[in-house]
């Protein structure tokens, strides 16, 4: 039977647990390399192409909450008056989801009506459909050319206006992601109200002033507030301290604009 000298031990154990740590951070840091590249991976994307005015670049970048939210990105004046829709996912547009419809035993695409997901964007628009809602439906959707599938993750969505603009203007964004609890936005709250509870925590609206006078082409968006919890209404509350992974759906939101060639 070796014998090995204590020295002689301490010695193989440490280069054992060295060649471990070594080892095993090469294993994490490759994993994070994959991570990092996977969430790299930015969507690239068009809505008004034949707009005849200035051009957007919106890039978004997902939080660490992110999970298939709703979104709608719009302009308005100075005055909050709002002028045209940017971008809208196509389910909100046209009040018609993929899984929308049971009645024959499997899902299929079908009507569902959703208050409650962006409502902001919705009443600032203020086009009331024959159910009282102001929500699009599928006689009455958003057009194609604003419209378009969720974004899995990072995006970049390169538009244009309707029409030439100068001066000041505001972009909007507003994001909900369903049935995100947390302690305050429980599915205890409003137990009477179904619309709260397709949407628990409400969506949050960001917001930037874009000088189109100005030779600064870039602007960070910053959450102004939240919106009515069931869509109701289309009030702004600006107290955000309520929210918790809400806050987290986006991680950060640039707008470019894109001088004329």
């Amino acid at each position: 039977m070796k014998r090995y000298s204590s020295a002689l031990v301490v010695i193989m154990v440490l280069v054992g647990v060295v060649g471990y740590a070594i080892g095993n951070g090469f294993s994490q840091e490759d994993k994070k390399k994959k991570k990092k590249t996977v969430q790299s991976e930015v969507l690239v994307f068009q809505t008004n192409a034949d707009g005849k005015g200035i051009g957007l670049e919106v890039e978004m970048r997902a939080g660490e909450h992110h999970n298939h939210p709703m979104m709608a990105i719009w302009l308005e004046d100075t005055a909050g008056r709002y002028i045209q829709t940017l971008f809208i996912n196509t389910s909100m547009a046209t009040s018609i989801y993929g899984h929308g419809d049971k009645s024959a035993g499997v899902w299929q695409p079908g009507m569902v009506r959703r208050p409650a997901a962006l409502p902001y964007w919705a009443h600032k628009r203020g086009v009331q459909a024959e159910d009282g809602l102001y929500i699009p439906d599928p006689q009455h959707p958003v057009p194609d050319a604003y419209t378009g599938a969720t974004p899995p993750s990072d995006f970049i969505l390169q538009t244009r206006t309707d029409q030439p603009r100068t001066g000041k203007i505001n972009l909007l964004f507003e994001i909900n992601q369903s049935w995100d609890w947390n302690d305050y936005w429980n599915n205890a709250k409003f137990p009477e109200d179904y619309e709260y509870r397709t949407s628990a925590q409400p969506a949050v609206v960001y917001a930037v002033t874009l000088d189109l006078s100005e030779t600064v082409n870039e602007y960070l968006l910053a959450p102004i507030g939240h919106s009515h919890y069931s869509g109701a209404d289309g009030s702004l509350d600006p107290d955000l301290s309520t929210l918790t992974t809400a806050l987290d759906i986006v991680s950060e939101i640039n707008v470019r604009i894109i001088p004329p060639k």
